[in-house]
């Protein structure tokens, strides 16, 4: 399959919905409007296409400096282990030089570990240099 990565651009607001709905995130597709703002408000948002059709989408917010938040990264159902999560996170990688840290924040299911750790990504709690994460949710 020829995937065609992207980044830069938002995609049109209707496709988005579609591919958060078919990945079950209805807390980002019962407000498309807030979606709309949220998607508007990233510093970057990432595509992947298999044609004309949106299949996977991860968007940041940083400071361009010291700090990069993978805020979304979802791949269609009928796409996912084919490698597409981990193109979008390459394609944030090169575009983090510089910067000092890469945060994520995911479910807690066996499989997003094993993908998240398979692609250079570590647990707060296991760094050389332990941290602490806190998180309020609102």
């Amino acid at each position: 399959m020829a995937w065609s990565v992207g980044a830069g651009e938002v995609p049109r607001l209707d496709e988005c919905v579609e591919l958060y709905d078919a990945v079950g995130w209805s807390a980002y597709t019962r407000d498309p409007q807030a979606l709309q703002a949220a998607l508007a408000g990233s510093t970057r948002v990432y595509t992947v296409r298999d044609g004309r059709r949106l299949v996977a989408l991860a968007r940041t917010l940083s400071d361009g400096a010291s700090v990069t938040l993978v805020q979304d990264l979802l791949v269609h159902p009928d796409c996912q282990r084919e490698g597409l999560g981990s193109l979008l996170l390459d394609a944030i990688h090169e575009d983090s030089t510089g910067i000092r840290q890469l945060l994520l924040m995911t479910d807690d299911e066996p499989a997003q570990r094993a993908f998240y750790e398979s692609n250079g990504l570590t647990e707060v709690h296991e760094l050389p240099r332990p941290g602490r994460a806190f998180v309020r949710y609102l």
